[in-house]
């Protein structure tokens, strides 16, 4: 009861369909000047359907300059593990790492390994393809979204999200299991966190003892979103820009980047991109606590309008909206991926 009360009166644990209930309509709007539902595709014409469906990371990654992002190695579904050890050889990938399926799913089948055997039990249950990247050195996290209409010199940033992972602190006394039931936003992963963890959340922590339960900083994997738009600046959007230009036809997205200090970060120093993400990106800094449903709505018809002018213009140019009949075989695909990684 404790956590239901506390989902209702916080409208970021509300149901997709009743947050974007509104937007909805203004999707229709948007469909009959387009003709298509489908026409987020060409707001970023060289990422599969506009990074909103069935896209695959990898090919976003190959997008971008290497410097930019962690040594990545791509597994195939049904690759033997025998040959994704001899790949990680030959690329000089070593423990920890970190695995997460091609297309992603709001951090589902994403998790951190720590030796062989844990690596082995990971392929044993993926029947789909998947990432294995090294992990990211700094301990920061940020969303940062970009738009920037084709016609422009220059793209802006629309938002900031910084992120806190979801980190229990011991008192001395407390399992982490016990810890984890003191904040509302930790308990709501418990299930998903004893399937992890198992018998290691009975282990008592140390008066000021820290464990980082959830390393990467996912809001749906317990992650508190801050709005830290006001971090917004010349030297920042500079960076972004730099980063941008180097991605062929890349207008509308966010990138997820994990970095030491904000002023190395604003000097382009000591950062690397954890995800880029395309027509499908959220302006996640709307759930931040501090913001009302209607601070939510606003963002997200702002953003929905950007991405509907940029695939527009890019229409205009011979970047083509997906048919119906294309979209629909597209939206398949997507589901039957997504139906794999959940149950893993």
């Amino acid at each position: 009861m404790k956590l239901f009360i506390h989902k209702v009166l916080n409208w970021e644990y509300w149901p997709f369909g009743l947050v974007y209930f509104p937007i909805f309509f203004l999707w229709i709007y948007y469909s009959i000047q387009a003709k298509t539902i489908f026409f987020f595709n060409s707001a970023n014409p060289k990422i599969k359907n506009g990074g909103f469906m069935n896209e695959s990371k990898i090919e976003i990654y190959d997008l971008i300059p290497q410097q930019y992002y962690p040594k990545t190695l791509f597994v195939k579904a049904n690759t033997s593990v025998t040959e994704v050890l001899k790949q990680l050889e030959i690329a000089q990938q070593n423990f920890p790492l970190i695995l997460k399926p091609d297309m992603g799913l709001r951090g589902n089948g994403v998790k951190k390994v720590a030796n062989l055997e844990e690596l082995k039990d990971y392929h044993a249950k993926a029947d789909f393809d998947f990432l294995i990247q090294d992990v990211i050195p700094f301990e920061n996290e940020v969303g940062i979204f970009y738009v920037k209409l084709p016609n422009e010199a220059k793209g802006k940033i629309t938002g900031i999200v910084s992120k806190e992972y979801l980190i229990v602190e011991g008192d001395g006394s407390s399992t982490i299991e016990e810890l984890i039931k003191k904040t509302p936003r930790f308990e709501l992963q418990l299930k998903s966190l004893q399937k992890e963890y198992k018998d290691k959340l009975l282990k008592v922590l140390l008066k000021g003892e820290k464990i980082n339960l959830v390393p990467y900083g996912n809001h749906a994997r317990g992650a508190k979103f801050i709005d830290s738009s006001h971090l917004i600046s010349p030297k920042l959007t500079d960076v972004i820009e730099t980063i941008s230009k180097d991605i062929s036809e890349f207008y509308f997205g966010r990138f997820d980047i994990m970095f030491n200090t904000f002023e190395e970060l604003e000097n382009g120093q000591n950062f690397s991109i954890v995800e880029l993400n395309g027509s499908a990106s959220e302006p996640t800094h709307i759930y931040d606590p501090k913001h009302s449903i209607f601070f939510a709505w606003k963002e997200l018809a702002r953003h929905i309008t950007y991405m509907y002018k940029i695939g527009k213009y890019n229409n205009d140019r011979g970047f083509k909206f997906l048919s119906y009949k294309e979209g629909m075989k597209e939206y398949k695909a997507h589901n039957e991926c997504l139906n794999k990684i959940v149950s893993i």
